[in-house]
């Protein structure tokens, strides 16, 4: 497979509403994150175990770039929510030319000490109106959810609807393969992460 579950991303117009949201929902604190400037967006984190889930949203302390920025955040509106899952790979050039048109085209991008290449859409928004992928390819070794502190949550599954599942499965089975990412019929685009946390089973969605 080309492709390996790395994060989820849970949009909000300000970062500290969706921080809340988050921990209120999950019961434990987020940690670590940053600044993206090449984005003008800033984030923060909470370790999965192998995954690790962020809220992202737009910074305002930075000015706004002249292109889209990812995850379709410019016309985000209403509340913080799971909007987005992110894939790892190794060669993000082949991954793009076996992912459908519209993915992106990868740019080299940083924080801190982490560098990786990601697949930004032109126009922001990821195909299957953001139910598939964005694509990301880590260099070297570096990797937030190895960096993060044990949070004891673990992603049971993550259900993501959409009109076109079918062609959705499609598309990915050639590419990925996790029992906890189910792609099912919904007559709109929908996501619902399920978390094993210290306080029982909790949704995001």
């Amino acid at each position: 497979m080309l492709l390996r579950f790395d994060h989820l991303a849970v949009s909000a117009t300000a970062l500290a509403e969706g921080v809340a949201v988050v921990e209120q929902a999950l019961g434990v604190a987020m940690a670590g994150g940053g600044q993206h400037p090449h984005m003008a967006t800033h984030n923060r984190l909470l370790g999965l175990g192998d995954l690790y889930l962020e809220v992202i949203a737009a910074d305002p302390s930075a000015v706004a770039p002249d292109w889209p920025r990812w995850f379709d955040l410019d016309n985000f509106q209403g509340r913080p929510r799971l909007t987005n899952w992110v894939a790892c790979c190794d060669n993000i050039s082949a991954a793009v030319a076996a992912s459908p048109d519209g993915v992106g085209i990868p740019v080299a991008l940083q924080r801190g000490d982490y560098r990786w290449q990601m697949a930004v859409p032109a126009d922001g928004k990821l195909p299957f109106d953001g139910c598939f992928p964005a694509l990301i390819e880590w260099a070297g070794t570096l990797h937030p959810a190895r960096a993060l502190p044990e949070s004891a949550v673990r992603l049971q599954r993550l259900e993501v609807a959409h009109p076109q599942a079918g062609a959705l499965n499609d598309v990915l089975a050639r590419l990925f393969s996790d029992p906890r990412v189910v792609i099912v019929p919904g007559a709109e685009k929908a996501m619902r992460a399920t978390f094993t946390t210290p306080h029982g089973l909790r949704v995001l969605e």
